[in-house]
């Protein structure tokens, strides 16, 4: 295993850590990338960690506002989560997005650090994220073809099925839970091959919910999140206008 001394996390709500509330944190967020860098920090000297994500983002503004600083900063080890948002729109060209994240790869691998790519969630079993599953599965397979080109590692979120649980995901069920992001972050650390002690997450079978029971949590999601985040679509607005990144320089963890 490499050790790693110089960590940049790129992308968007799902690197910036929205599920993961710690209001001790930047942005009053912990997430998986803080969790990666605390367990490599603790296995070397002088390890700096920045993170640049910020939620909203879509793949076009990552690339023009996080790579080249990501760049100028020379990591050793970034990881890179880019395209949910785009997918979500209702105009969305695959080929042009996918086109547009290699160039963006070529760029970071460019500098020599190893870079971890992540794969788009199957949410085929939601009955509002998994009208979008067929774009998904064309979208991950680009990434591991863009992948493969420039050396970089995948981690397979795709194929990750324990977060088939809704335990593993926050109330508005587009962000991971704490539970979640604790999961990826022994994902991403498998991945790189570094050794943790992050404690493993398992969980007992669900409670039995009555058809009732769902009906009124669906009901209260779809007022509470959905209709929200559908007049943020069509106003043209972000979750993450006038948010800042939370790390925007490499800095030690404490």
């Amino acid at each position: 295993m490499s050790e790693y001394r110089r960590y940049v996390a790129l992308g968007d709500s799902f690197t910036e850590g929205v599920g993961d509330a710690d209001a001790s944190r930047p942005n009053g967020l912990r997430g998986w990338a803080d969790r990666v860098a605390e367990q490599l920090d603790s296995r070397t000297t002088d390890f700096r960690y920045a993170n640049l994500a910020v939620r909203g983002r879509l793949l076009d503004r990552i690339v023009s506002e996080q790579v080249d600083t990501a760049v100028g900063l020379a990591p050793d080890l970034v990881t890179i989560y880019a395209g949910g948002n785009d997918m979500m729109r209702p105009k969305f060209d695959v080929d042009a997005l996918v086109s547009r994240y290699d160039d963006a790869i070529g760029a970071l691998t460019a500098t020599g650090a190893t870079v971890v790519m992540f794969t788009a969630y199957d949410a085929g079993w939601s009955p509002v994220f998994g009208k979008l599953r067929g774009r998904n599965a064309v979208y991950n397979e680009l990434v591991r073809e863009v992948a493969d080109r420039h050396g970089a590692r995948i981690v397979d979120f795709w194929r990750f099925d324990e977060y088939d649980d809704l335990r593993m995901w926050d109330w508005d069920r587009l962000h991971m839970s704490p539970l979640g992001h604790r999961n990826m972050a022994t994902r991403v650390l498998d991945a790189l091959g570094a050794p943790h002690d992050i404690e493993p997450v398992h969980l007992d079978a669900p409670p039995q919910q009555t058809k009732s029971d769902e009906r009124r949590e669906n009901l209260v999601w779809a007022k509470d999140f959905l209709l929200p985040w559908i007049g943020r679509r069509v106003r043209g607005t972000s979750s993450g206008d006038g948010v800042a990144p939370k790390r925007p320089e490499l800095a030690p963890i404490s």
